[in-house]
């Protein structure tokens, strides 16, 4: 909601232009309305996660730590441990440490019920359990992907983040220097300033170097939203299995498969691919011929193809299931998403059925590892340092527009005190444009975009009252 009043319109620009600022003026207005509660939320739960992950893992696994022994006891021990830590579970994922000093996690199920355990590698001690998916993390999540609203939660962020297009590209052209000043005017703020004048400086200079980081988080975001996401983007940005050697598939999908509870944990691009089943003579050399396919030789066999560090492997699920590996910078299990990678193997035969790493992602999907990963703060101190201040100037750019109109709004005016939708406006081709690329590459943003528009146009210009109170 940039305050703009009289003094900042450009003097000697003609009518019509001075009618187009003001038009666009208007549109970031109302664009802010709508969209800086959203930003404000983003934001603070964008902070929740991003320390969660780095002061106590995304999964807890910082919880625990270890004094590094000289030796780890096999896998299949310390899975033990962890089943007995829940009498009657089931273990279906392990998850290997990060460091030396790092606790092994195992995720149990028992009937609806998932815990993480925590074991000690080097004595297979169960260290404590918790309940998955049930910390500062999680709940930040879902708030930050549905507003704990589900599927009308996830519209409802979709629609404001691509009205945040809008209110970035009629920020930048609010903010562009006009009446002969220099970039220098409002590349820095004017700390010289008072008042509201000091407040329209920030908003402004934030404004702008926040708007280059804000778009790359809208995009990556976007690209999880239900709409955009899952029908529009990820339909042709989708892994092909074909390119997996005549292996067998099943009916679900890596996102039905993995994904739980609206958390994502498979890279992008292989959401709706779908998964190979074991069973059959496909595949290539893996385990041994001869040697068991349990668990502690999947885990060698995934040190032996380059899994190192932290990785997590997830159990058969079923008859015609498969031993997955995995690592990937949004689970944070590394700070480079070049290393993502996903392998499935055949729970009889050991054979690698799939082996799809970032080399082999298209366009799309490399750009949405690196974007997800940037977007967390995974990639190291430097992200999490610039993701902080990031979000700090959100919040500061959502509130710092309400206190500018706060302060520019008459004493007790029963109204929104927005710019006046100019008369006789005429056709404008930027703004067209940018109204129409909205429509056309956020089409429920669009939607909604072009509704507002029409009722803008054709109902709040005619109508006094309404023309009253939104004025």
């Amino acid at each position: 909601m940039t305050d703009i009043t009289s003094s900042t319109l450009p003097s000697r620009d003609s009518t019509l232009s001075r009618k187009f600022y003001i038009a666009a003026w208007r549109w970031h207005f109302y664009a802010g309305l709508y969209v800086a509660p959203f930003l404000i939320m983003l934001a603070v739960t964008g902070l929740m996660m991003v320390w969660s992950s780095a002061l106590l893992g995304r999964d807890g696994e910082k919880i625990h730590a270890v004094t590094p022994g000289a030796q780890a006891v096999d896998i299949s021990r310390q899975a033990e441990a962890a089943a007995a830590a829940v009498p009657g579970g089931t273990v279906v994922q392990y998850i290997a440490p990060r460091t030396a000093d790092g606790s092994a996690l195992f995720r149990v199920n028992l009937g609806d019920q998932s815990t993480m355990v925590a074991v000690d590698p080097y004595t297979g001690t169960a260290l404590g359990d918790w309940t998955r998916r049930d910390a500062l993390y999680d709940l930040a999540n879902v708030i930050h992907g549905t507003l704990l609203l589900g599927d009308t939660g996830d519209r409802l962020i979709e629609i404001a983040a691509g009205f945040a297009v809008v209110l970035i590209v009629t920020g930048l052209f609010l903010w562009w220097p006009r009446d002969g000043k220099g970039p220098g005017s409002v590349l820095l703020p004017q700390f010289s300033a008072r008042g509201r004048q000091l407040w329209k400086s920030l908003h402004m200079s934030i404004g702008f170097w926040c708007s280059a980081i804000l778009l790359v988080f809208l995009l990556s975001g976007l690209s999880w939203a239900g709409i955009w996401g899952d029908r529009f983007t990820q339909a042709w940005s989708t892994f092909p299995a074909t390119k997996w050697d005549n292996v067998p598939l099943s009916d679900k999908t890596h996102g039905e498969h993995m994904n739980h509870d609206g958390m994502k944990e498979v890279a992008w691009t292989l959401e709706q691919t779908k998964m190979p089943v074991s069973g059959s003579k496909a595949g290539f050399d893996g385990i041994a011929e001869g040697q068991p396919v349990n668990l502690d030789t999947v885990v060698a066999l995934a040190r032996s193809i380059g899994f190192d560090g932290r990785f997590q492997l997830a159990f058969p699920g079923g008859a015609d299931g498969v031993w997955t590996l995995s690592r990937d910078t949004m689970s944070n299990d590394s700070d480079d998403p070049l290393s993502d990678r996903t392998v499935h193997v055949d729970q009889y035969t050991g054979k690698l059925l799939a082996d799809v790493g970032f080399a082999d992602y298209g366009l799309a999907g490399k750009a949405m590892a690196v974007g997800i990963a940037f977007h967390e703060g995974d990639m190291g101190v430097w992200n999490l340092v610039l993701n902080t201040v990031f979000c700090l100037s959100i919040i500061f750019m959502s509130v710092s527009g309400f206190v500018m109109w706060w302060k520019r709004r008459p004493s007790g005016a029963a109204r929104l005190v927005a710019p006046a939708l100019p008369e006789k406006l005429g056709l404008w081709k930027g703004g067209a444009i940018v109204m129409i690329a909205v429509a056309l590459l956020f089409p429920l943003s669009g939607a909604v975009l072009l509704v507002v528009l029409a009722v803008d146009m054709l109902l709040v210009r005619h109508i006094k009252p309404l023309k009253r109170v939104l004025s």
